[in-house]
């Protein structure tokens, strides 16, 4: 039986490396709109780390692709809204967990928690591990009844002097 020794066991490929063009730091800071410090922090502890190129000691440049920017715009426009970093990493890590992305749902907040509505108006709430949230989207349910309300005859009628509420025939104006 023939030893083998560890160098015999390695097997060296010569690949070309792949090239990626991506944006520098600077640009990247400049437009999301964030400090260096911010981005280097979220770099360094993976919330927002460059998938192109990160860090590899002085002298190198973290290398941010156009998914990265997204990620670092939606991160920055969270925190604007008051929701902390935890949470937003929360909310990011649920995302991913779920296997989508941010570009196949639409996000919300109200400071507190982070909400997700994906292509089938399903409302997530990312905090809570995707609990279902009930949500109704006013402006395409006036819409319909628009369409509906104008086929219908009009009655008219007299108010009986009560406090008046919005009726279908004000939502015509809206």
């Amino acid at each position: 039986m023939a030893r083998t020794t560890p160098r015999q066991a390695q097997l060296v490929l010569d690949l070309p490396i792949e090239r990626r063009s991506g944006y520098g730091s600077n640009d990247v800071q400049a437009l999301v709109g964030i400090t260096y410090r911010q981005l280097d922090h979220w770099a360094r502890t993976e919330l927002a780390a460059p998938s192109i190129q990160g860090a590899r000691g002085s002298g190198t440049q973290r290398i941010y692709s156009f998914e990265d920017i997204v990620r670092l715009r939606v991160i920055k426009r969270l925190l604007d809204t008051g929701v902390g970093l935890e949470r937003i990493r929360a909310a990011l890590d649920e995302l991913h967990r779920q296997g989508r992305t941010l570009s196949d749902v639409t996000l919300a907040s109200d400071g507190r928690t982070v909400y997700a509505m994906d292509d089938d108006r399903q409302l997530l709430d990312l905090l809570k591990a995707g609990q279902a949230v009930f949500a109704i989207a006013l402006e395409p349910l006036i819409d319909e009844l628009r369409g509906e309300v104008s086929v219908l005859p009009t009655v008219e009628g007299t108010t009986n002097g009560a406090p008046h509420r919005t009726d279908l025939r004000d939502l015509r104006a809206v």
